[in-house]
């Protein structure tokens, strides 16, 4: 199975439904950065995704982007083939 890293907040919603399409398509363990709770980790993740919204998503150090990126790929079945490469 895959390394997935997702940065993240404790209450965001896209969040959580990020976390809940990966478990339903397998994913038994996601790091998850949360960046509410380390400003430094917040830095860290907009230097490396040049994003500030979260999640922001890696499948296997590959940036995936956010939810919708997410979904996106789910609905063009490719999130199956990567997280089983």
């Amino acid at each position: 199975m895959a390394n997935i890293t997702m940065y993240c907040t404790t209450v965001c919603p896209y969040c959580i439904r990020a976390e809940m399409l990966l478990k339903q398509r397998g994913v038994t363990d996601i790091h998850k950065i949360h960046i509410d709770r380390d400003p430094d980790q917040r830095a860290l993740m907009m230097q490396r995704t040049k994003r500030r919204t979260v999640p922001q998503i890696y499948i296997n150090d590959i940036h995936i982007g956010g939810y919708d990126e997410l979904a996106a790929l789910d609905r063009a079945s490719g999130l199956t083939p990567m997280l089983q490469a």
